[in-house]
C-alpha cells in the first residue's frame, strides 16, 4: 500500500493521504499500523488519523465525514489540522485530533474512504472479511462494550457505504483475512 501511495503524484505542499476503509473488524487498524510502521522506517514523517476518535459515539457515523474533511483540508494547505475528539468513555468530546504538516496521513476506519475527500486523498483502499470474521475481531477487540452494537453499527455502516459506494471507488481491495493477494485497481 505504501509504495503505491508513494507512487501517485503529488502537489506540494499537500501529504499523500492514505484511506483504509471497511466494515467494523476487517483488518484497517492493523494495516494501519503496518504502513505507519513503514514509511517511518523510510523517514517519512506521519500521522495517523482514527475514525473511531471522530464519530459521536455509536450513532456517530454519518456525521463523521464532514470532520475529516474539515480536519484534512487546511493539512493538505501545509498547515496543521484539528478537530474534536470523542471520548467513548465519558460519551462527550474531550481533547483534540491533531495532524501537523506530515508527508503521509493514514486514515483508517469506516468513513475514511468518504466522497468529501476525493480532492485529499492519494489512494483509497477497501479491506474485506466475512462477517463471522469481523463480529470475532470486533468483539476481541471492544468487549461487551461492543457486542449490544453491532447490528445496529452495521446497518449503519451499510447505509453509509451504499450511498458513498466506497467499495466500486477503492484503488486497491484488500482480503482482511490475508488469504488473497491485494487487488490493484
Amino acid at each position: 500500500m505504501l509504495d503505491l501511495a508513494l507512487a501517485r503524484p503529488l502537489e506540494a505542499p499537500a501529504p499523500r493521504v492514505l484511506a483504509l476503509d471497511g466494515r467494523s473488524g476487517s483488518g484497517k487498524t492493523v494495516l494501519a499500523d503496518r504502513v505507519v510502521a513503514a514509511a517511518t522506517d523510510r523517514g517519512l514523517r506521519t500521522a495517523l488519523v482514527h475514525m473511531d476518535d471522530l464519530y459521536e459515539g455509536w450513532e456517530g457515523l454519518p456525521g463523521s465525514a464532514p470532520r475529516l474533511a474539515g480536519l484534512l483540508a487546511p493539512v493538505a494547505e501545509g498547515r496543521t489540522g484539528t478537530c474534536p475528539r470523542w471520548d467513548w468513555h465519558a460519551g462527550t468530546w474531550q481533547g483534540e485530533v491533531v495532524v501537523p504538516p506530515v508527508d503521509l496521513v493514514v486514515v483508517e476506519g469506516v468513513g475514511s474512504g468518504t466522497r468529501l475527500l476525493d480532492g485529499l486523498r492519494t489512494l483509497l483502499v477497501w479491506l474485506e472479511a466475512p462477517v463471522p470474521v469481523r463480529r470475532e475481531r470486533g468483539l476481541a477487540r471492544d468487549g461487551d462494550a461492543f457486542a449490544p452494537w453491532w447490528d445496529a453499527w452495521a446497518a449503519a455502516e451499510e447505509a453509509h457505504l451504499a450511498a458513498e459506494d466506497t467499495t466500486a471507488r477503492a484503488d486497491v481491495l484488500v482480503d482482511g483475512t490475508g488469504s488473497a493477494a491485494p487487488v490493484v485497481r
